[in-house]
């Protein structure tokens, strides 16, 4: 999951999280017990802890694990473990919780107490993280987020994440992926292809898959526990929707960096010529709307739109794409700068009467918005 300004929130939290555990195991087993075990000594430990730490992170710096990514910003495992280990130092709050868990007795030194140990050491920096990364979030954007609503986020996240390996595989989850829809499914639904981003779940979507969790998993979903964690979302799709709206946006805009957005002068105008031909071809042509004959709908659509709501419902890439219709370069439909331009319009305009013809297709299907 991506937010701004969170650096923590991806899947390489698992390797950053291990990396830390593992340096802690290795720092206790050498640590003087009397010394952690003193409330009273908490600030002498917690250097003790930082510098032990610290100083077997920056052996594994170089190494392969300390060197995995850990983030799509660019951020190393390693890097990212020894930032959250000097946010420990400012936060020394969460060190005492730590210390209070850890009780009036060695149990580290038993090979036994090791697993415990780890827990408690994953359990201080994972409240820790999200400590930060609300922190980080906030100066980002301007808006409120405690640790407790970047917690919700990821949870969100990793709904979405559930629901959407429910319909790539609906066949074999029909009964639950209906539940989730709210109507039985006896063919592909719609829906399942239109899902390709967090920011295309449903609201309802996640309470009833929620719902479902007891039935089909053999435990009550997150939003249906007696936790009042997540009390306030269950009944307020309207905030669900807006989180996971905000997940998305702030994907999609970061990915777009990811790449080499800026288009080959020559190839645009390479695929500007092959377009006039494509069009003239295609002029008597009728655009079928997915699972459903959309000639009602969009006949009098130009090519560039059609093709930009394919593209929007569908993907780039399509089995059932005509060869025609795909950039040789790449075999996939044409981005929406170069559908502009072979349009005459602006990218903001196509992407208005994309929307325009989407909404007629939805509404030609039943199927609400």
């Amino acid at each position: 999951m991506r937010l701004p300004g969170t650096r923590y929130q991806e899947h390489g939290w698992e390797q950053v999280r291990k990396l830390l555990g593992h340096c802690s195991l290795q720092a206790f087993r050498q640590c003087d017990a009397q010394l952690v075990l003193d409330r009273s000594r908490a600030a002498e430990s917690l250097e003790w802890y930082a510098e032990a730490v610290g100083r077997l992170l920056r052996d594994h710096a170089r190494r392969a694990r300390g060197e995995a990514a850990g983030n799509s910003y660019g951020d190393s495992v390693g890097a990212l473990a020894m930032a959250l280990l000097c946010e420990l130092q400012a936060q020394s709050a969460d060190w005492a919780v730590f210390l209070a868990a850890l009780g009036d007795e060695p149990f580290w030194l038993d090979e036994a107490g090791q697993g415990m140990l780890r827990k408690k050491v994953n359990d201080m920096f994972a409240v820790l993280r999200d400590k930060v990364d609300s922190d980080n979030y906030q100066a980002a954007t301007g808006r409120a987020c405690s640790p407790n609503k970047m917690y919700a986020y990821r949870m969100l996240d990793t709904a979405y994440r559930e629901i959407a390996g429910l319909f790539a595989n609906w066949q074999q989850n029909a009964a639950q992926v209906g539940a989730i829809l709210g109507r039985e499914v006896q063919a592909m639904p719609l829906e399942v292809r239109l899902m390709r981003s967090v920011a295309d779940c449903r609201a309802e979507w996640l309470v009833r898959w929620s719902e479902t969790l007891e039935q089909f998993a053999g435990a009550p979903g997150p939003l249906h526990t007696r936790s009042k964690r997540f009390a306030s979302m269950k009944n307020n799709p309207g905030k669900i929707a807006e989180m996971l709206a905000e997940i998305g946006h702030y994907e999609e805009l970061s990915a777009n960096q990811d790449g080499d957005w800026q288009l080959d002068d020559a190839g645009s105008l390479a695929w500007l010529e092959d377009y006039w031909r494509v069009a003239a071809e295609a002029e008597e042509e009728v655009c079928a709307a997915p699972g459903k004959d959309g000639s009602n709908v969009m006949r009098d659509e130009a090519l560039p739109v059609k093709l930009a709501v394919f593209q929007a419902l569908l993907g780039a890439a399509d089995d059932s794409y005509p060869d025609d219709w795909l950039e040789a370069g790449t075999g996939e439909l044409p981005t929406m700068q170069r559908l502009a331009d072979m349009a005459g319009v602006s990218v903001p305009t196509l992407r208005k009467r994309r929307n325009e013809a989407i909404d007629r297709l939805y509404e030609e299907a039943g199927i609400p918005k």
